[in-house]
């Protein structure tokens, strides 16, 4: 059998880790055999990993990153805080030599770019392929022994602000750069050109049957009341790419041209309060409902009537085809990598970035019954598992 290593951070919900869990489904266990290794055995998808996975054990070292400082020390893990605080300082600086703006990713590449002098290796087993599933992606490149090392992209590189001098050198050391659409590929290579003859195209897998059954767990509605008015729902991270922040305005919009909406929010991470805020600022108290994290989010797009995500850019979404896969009318903004995502008019909506637009194309769509029913016949008639995708995976052993 052949061997497959696979690296990720942790199983907290988001659309690498369902991405991840949609490759890991659809493996054949009987001609490979796979070993993922999480840096930190937590999350609310962990118990989702296929029994034939080996769950290789939690290194401690690994544990203390993306986690507050305090737990650093009290752990004892000096190498690690070393590495951490040097990474803080050097990002600090190089931010500023830059001029990069506030919202950047350099101090998570360099945390562990840093700290990977301290870091043990993971195993001592030999792998036919070793996978770096989320950036940054450092500890494969160096304390995984394989004789073919493939790292992932998942984000919209013409929207991330970062270090590229520095990047290069972290990708540059793998033998493929696994891109998941065509836009995301172009973007990554307008800032890397030098990597082209390195990327390969392998699409977002979806455990479709995961999805589906999940869906009929529990029923949503004592949540998402179907009270007459139209159940809007947004699943992602609390954050800038998401663009949540803009709902309770383009809520408000919509509200007052007359149409009864309700707009319900799953996620978590640093921007809840702001959206918070935003909520109280526009008086959508009562219409903007914030359900916090769910283990489970398919019943909840099961229970709405059009699933919208306001991005400010993606990779490629993978909640988009989530709502896709359960029959769900789809409305998303006009991001750079948008094209990828859905066929504009066919099995969703691509509306304008801006508030007003944003708010028309929702409208549009909420008043004109025939499109909402032409776009969840069409969803149902397309498949999107990409099972087929897992393919290119063995190809590049």
């Amino acid at each position: 059998m052949k061997r497959i290593f696979i690296f990720a951070h942790a199983m907290e919900i988001g659309g690498a880790e369902r991405a991840l869990l949609g490759v890991l489904e659809n493996i054949d266990y009987q001609s490979y055999d796979v070993d993922l290794f999480l840096m930190r055995h937590s999350g609310e998808w962990i118990d989702l990993i296929p029994p034939q996975v080996h769950l290789l054990s939690e290194i401690p070292e690994y544990a203390c990153l993306a986690v507050p400082i305090k737990t650093v020390l009290k752990k004892k893990k000096i190498n690690v805080l070393i590495g951490r605080t040097i990474a803080k300082v050097k990002a600090k600086w190089r931010i500023k030599q830059l001029g990069l703006p506030e919202e950047n990713q350099v101090e998570l590449e360099y945390s562990h770019k840093y700290t990977l002098w301290g870091m043990p290796q993971i195993n001592n087993q030999y792998y036919d392929l070793a996978i770096s599933f989320l950036t940054p992606h450092y500890f494969v490149a160096e304390r995984v022994n394989a004789k073919k090392k493939i790292a992932w992209i998942h984000t919209d590189y013409s929207k991330v602000n970062i270090d590229v001098e520095s990047e290069y050198k972290m990708w540059n050391k793998y033998d493929n750069i696994i891109s998941i659409s065509d836009s995301v590929t172009r973007n990554f290579l307008t800032i890397f050109p030098q990597l082209t003859c390195k990327i390969v195209e392998i699409e977002n897998v979806l455990p479709e049957k995961c999805i589906k059954k999940q869906a009929q767990e529990f029923d949503a509605k004592q949540e998402m009341p179907d009270n007459g008015t139209v159940r809007l729902l947004s699943i992602g991270r609390f954050c800038y790419a998401k663009n949540f922040d803009n709902i309770p305005e383009i809520c408000r919009i919509i509200v007052n041209k007359g149409i009864k909406i309700n707009w319900y929010l799953i996620g978590y991470g640093g921007d809840e309060n702001l959206i918070r805020q935003k909520i109280c600022d526009t008086g959508m108290q009562n219409n903007v409902f914030i359900l916090g994290r769910k283990n489970n989010p398919y019943p909840y797009i099961s229970a709405c009537d059009i699933y919208v995500q306001p991005s400010r850019y993606e990779g490629n979404s993978v909640t988009v085809h989530e709502a896709q896969t359960l029959q769900k009318p789809v409305v998303i903004t006009r991001f750079s990598t948008s094209s990828s995502q859905l066929k504009d008019g066919y099995d969703g909506v691509i509306v304008p970035m801006d508030n007003e637009g944003c708010v028309k194309g929702i409208i549009d769509l909420i008043q004109d019954d025939r499109k909402r029913k032409k776009l969840i016949d069409n969803c149902a008639s397309t498949c999107y598992s990409n099972t087929g995708e897992v393919a290119k995976i063995y190809a590049l052993i």
